[in-house]
């Protein structure tokens, strides 16, 4: 119905037509509808009923459809009956010849053909029987336009009213500027924004009132009631949604709009200070939800017109009156023993009424107290409001009418260029509420979220409300500092708790003892509850880590010194593990802009601790030696032992990036997209993530610097030793490496030095994959440069040393494959395996090979390296290199022009691990000496709170009791 309607522009405005759209409460006239959004207009703030009709005019044409629509919504929500009810007498007469046109205003008779009209009208006794009735509104065929009479109010001297040509699409600026122009004043019937200021000086206002003796033929106009029309709503179709009661009139004057404004503003607020129920707007069986009368116009100017219909006497006029209702009020009178019995039952629920005797009772007392009678919807969620700010302006049920429910003050767009206003579903007017305070979903599925904004004050159940929550039937959602409001879900599935979470857990329970006094009367527990409670968590095994954002640095600071310090014995990966708690903490219980201001404060602090690290390794292995002092090579145990801490930070970096990666996605979807913070936010989170990339980056290049620094002096044995010793054995694959030849004994061990660090620090196998491979790329290259280095000098390059030199790196090839590195290995010892391969080839079938062919079966060998390597080849004394291995002329500027040596500065780039973290922060801990260190920090928390406490205040540890 209109509940799914959306606003337009942010205005809490129905369309163009400004209707009080709210809870319309079951009163013996008025059938119960369920909506969810307040339309506070001033045509709907402060409405009661009137049942009187307001002009009688030819049928209006039909507005455009989305207008249409709206109207049909009204009158169907306005009594629930079909469209005929809206239908006006002089319609039965249409085509009569009469001439007649529609009177707007009070209704008076002071239209031209006014006596025809009246004297038509008394006949419809006669001719109400056979009346078909009229189709729907969205159905009716276009009619003529309708007059209205526009009062001046003092305008213009010896003239009561202007009539101007309406239509329903004519809105109240066009017909200002058709009335000003009546009056000889200065506008044009366009009435464009900009066009006329006189226009803009004026407004339509909508008045009702009475004459000042009731039941005269004439008198002075008294106005009561002022509302001004927007310059988009259409005065004909306001018109026609409402009617006057019985001795009140109802007309439009044009009056001047800081005028008008100040009168309907006094108006509202003696309304609000006298509180009586004084004639309603609204229309035909509708009502507002809001609990308020009408306004009372405070000192009106005396008007010039009648608004009641002049007759010669009580009992024209009674006629009169009665002969102006619509077709389908004539036909109410079969209802008046229903409406009577439901009136009785609704007084009957009053405070007093079984003492009192039920007799005639006021209309408007009687629409007073329906609006107490409310029934919840059935099918929809909805907020029933425990505590508000303004108790004559707040609704007592909010219906969420949306998935997406938004609280909020509203506001206003910001001007040309601004940013739009926010869109709200349900507008507040406290002050601490913010533009846009909180957002419930509730979607098919179980349970609902609820998500304040940032900066916005939001408690449940009690407890401040910082991130993304479940919402459940029965949970206290507080907004601001005085609104309450309890959440109820009616549809199938939706029922919360049998008892509400906010409730006292145990009422009427005997108390476990003297501690009961000091117990925390919220949630019903006891002193020894909650210390057993808060011992379980001291000691518990869960993986929980509670702090404050006052306790943040200190909590940080001891987690990185002690993992710095390697104290506690700490798994591998206990740091990575402690650290993630604190932002799983801060993610999920802490406000939104805290966790990039705790990833900040946790990058430095592991870039200094990695820093501080990097620079005592420096300064026991320094790279200049004083004069004098001999160089003593690193060998494999020292190299492990300096490089375990770099290792661990660098594998719990790794985990730990992973990790804050996955929590910062989920803070952007999280988060609301309309906050201005958030790009604040993801800046910060990325800033943070760039340490983490520069610590994993220093700590891998540190690592491989110093793993290369000791194979440097271990490689040059691959090339000078002979495998081929006497009474020695080839080892088999997968032998052991006290079982290799020892001149490959050093470099092996450097590699399963590497090896066995990498699986101690449990570094992730990507980065395990990628530091192997840059000691290989630089035992390759190394191993490469000293073979095309030593071919210059002296006889290098014969097939007796070749085949040693092929014999090595085999035992070196099958070794990597059985630790599981074969693959990675025979990829970058490809160009030397190609080498030496070359140098292996018998004599005489080397020297029927000519340069093509042996490119082509080499070539991963440059031009200038392939040319070296056959130039300098040992055929025996005297003998030269044959002309089939000179290089083909397309290839000689690459031979005399290219390097021979592998350069050190291609190795491959590194390359964060993608994917989840491995980090598990589900299940209970199982590692003792992490859970050893997990207390330590509980209680470190606990120490830090009790310190701030005044002496007899703090409390020791709790300790649980034996049962």
């Amino acid at each position: 119905m209109l509940s799914g309607e959306r606003k337009e522009g942010g205005s809490p405005r129905f369309g163009k037509l400004h209707l009080p759209v709210g809870l319309w409460i079951n009163s013996p006239r008025k059938q119960l509808a369920k909506l969810g959004r307040r339309w506070p207009s001033a045509a709907s703030v402060k409405s009661s009923s009137s049942d009187t009709g307001s002009r009688s005019s030819e049928p209006i044409p039909p507005p455009p459809p989305h207008v249409e629509l709206r109207r049909v919504g009204a009158v169907k929500a306005a009594g629930g009956a079909s469209g005929s009810r809206a239908k006006r007498i002089s319609q039965l007469f249409r085509g009569s010849g009469t001439g007649t046109t529609g009177s707007g205003g009070a209704g008076g008779p002071g239209t031209p053909g006014g006596a025809q009209r009246w004297a038509s009208e008394k006949k419809l006794p006669e001719l109400a029987a056979g009346v078909a009735p009229e189709p729907p509104l969205v159905t009716r065929a276009t009619a003529p336009p309708g007059v209205l009479k526009i009062f001046g109010a003092g305008l213009a001297s010896g003239a009561n009213y202007k009539s101007v040509l309406a239509t329903a699409r004519s809105t109240a600026r066009e017909l200002v500027a058709e009335a000003l122009e009546r009056y000889g004043l200065a506008g044009s019937p366009g009435g464009g924004p900009g066009e006329s200021s006189c226009v803009d000086a004026f407004a339509l206002c909508d008045a009702l009132g009475r004459p000042a003796a009731a039941g005269a033929g004439s008198g002075e106009w008294r106005a009561e009631h002022l509302r001004v029309l927007g310059d988009s709503e259409r005065p004909l179709l306001v018109q026609e949604l409402w009617r006057a009661r019985p001795g009140w009139a109802r007309r439009f004057e044009l009056r001047g709009r800081e005028e008008a404004r100040r009168l309907e503003q006094e108006a509202f607020g003696a309304a609000d200070g006298e509180g009586t129920g004084a004639p309603s707007w609204r229309p035909q069986k509708n009502r507002s939800r809001a609990a308020s009368g009408g306004a009372a116009l405070a000192s009106p100017g005396p008007g010039t017109g009648s608004g009641a219909p002049a007759g010669s006497g009580g009992k024209e006029r009674s006629e009169n009156l009665s002969l102006r209702r619509s077709v389908s009020e004539l036909s109410l009178q079969g209802r008046r023993r229903r409406q009577q019995e439901r009136r009785q039952q609704a007084l009957s629920m009053a405070p007093g009424a079984a003492d009192a005797q039920i007799g005639p009772a006021d209309p408007g007392d009687f629409d007073q107290l329906t609006q107490c009678l409310i029934q919840a919807p059935s099918n929809r969620p909805y907020f029933l409001l425990l505590q508000g700010y303004q108790d004559a302006q707040d609704f007592v049920v909010y219906v969420m009418t949306r998935e997406q429910h938004v609280f909020g003050r509203g506001g206003n767009s910001s001007g040309r260029g601004g940013s739009p206003a926010p869109y709200v579903d349900t507008f507040l007017n406290a002050p601490d509420i913010l533009p846009r305070h909180c957002t419930v979903r509730a979607g098919p599925e179980h349970p609902a979220m609820v998500r304040p904004s940032r900066g916005a004050p939001v408690t449940h159940n009690g407890c401040l409300l910082l991130r993304e929550a479940e919402l459940h039937p029965g949970d206290l959602l507080g907004l601001g500092e005085h609104f309450l409001f309890m959440y109820k879900d009616p549809r199938p599935g939706g029922s919360g708790p049998a008892r509400p979470p906010w409730l006292p857990a145990r009422p009427g329970a005997t108390p476990p003892g003297p501690g009961w006094s000091f117990s925390c009367r919220l949630c019903g527990r006891g002193l020894q509850e909650r210390g057993e409670a808060l011992a379980a968590y001291l000691d518990g095994r869960e993986p929980v880590l509670r702090f404050r954002p006052r306790e943040e640095e200190a909590l940080l600071g001891e987690i990185v010194r002690a993992a710095a310090a390697g104290a506690g014995n700490l798994p591998p990966l206990g740091p990575a593990t402690l650290l993630a708690l604190c932002v799983q903490h801060s993610a999920r219980e802490l406000e939104l802009g805290h966790l990039p201001r705790l990833l900040g404060r946790l990058a430095r602090l592991i870039k200094e601790a990695v820093w501080e690290k990097i620079k005592e390794i420096g300064d026991r292995q320094p790279e200049n030696h004083p004069e004098g002092v001999p160089e003593v090579p690193l060998t494999p145990e020292v190299v492990s032992v300096e490089l375990r801490p770099l290792m661990l930070w660098m594998a719990n970096t790794t985990e730990l990036l992973s990790f804050v990666q996955e929590k910062v996605l989920e803070m952007e979807k999280e988060a609301d997209q309309e906050d201005p913070q958030l790009c604040n936010d993801l800046e910060l989170c990325d800033e943070a993530m760039a340490l983490l990339d520069e610590v994993i980056m220093c700590t891998f290049q540190q690592s491989v610097y110093y793993l290369t620094k000791t194979l440097y002096s271990t490689l040059p044995a691959l090339l000078d030793s002979n495998p081929f010793t006497a009474g020695a054995e080839l080892p088999g694959p997968g032998a052991e490496l006290g079982a290799m030849p020892p001149g490959l004994r050093p470099t092996l061990s450097v590699f399963q030095a590497a090896l066995e660090l990498t699986n101690q620090c449990e570094l992730h196998p990507d980065l395990v994959s990628q530091t192997f491979g840059y000691l290989f790329f630089f035992s390759n290259a190394s191993l490469l440069n000293s073979l095309m280095e030593r071919g210059q000098g002296r006889p290098f390059y014969q097939w007796s040393r070749a085949v040693q030199i092929r014999t090595n790196l085999d035992l070196v090839l099958d070794w990597l494959q059985g630790a599981g590195l074969g693959d990675i290995a025979t990829e970058f010892f490809r160009k030397l395996s190609m080498a030496v391969n070359l140098l292996c080839v018998p004599r005489t079938s080397l020297l029927k090979a000519s340069w093509n062919s042996l490119r082509t079966e080499h070539p991963t060998l440059t031009p200038a390296q392939l040319h070296h390597l056959l130039s300098h080849y040992q055929l025996g004394p005297g003998r030269g290199p044959p002309s089939a291995w000179d290089p083909a002329p397309a290839e000689r500027e690459a031979v005399d022009t290219g390097d021979i040596f592998e350069s050190f500065s291609s190795h491959p780039p590194l390359i964060l691990p993608l994917g989840s973290s491995r980090l598990r922060l589900s299940g209970p801990v199982t590692d003792d000496a992490l859970h050893r260190e997990l207390r330590r920090l509980r209680r470190l928390l606990w120490d830090l709170e009790q310190q701030e406490l005044p002496a007899n205040y703090r409390h020791g540890p709790p300790v649980v009791t034996p049962p």
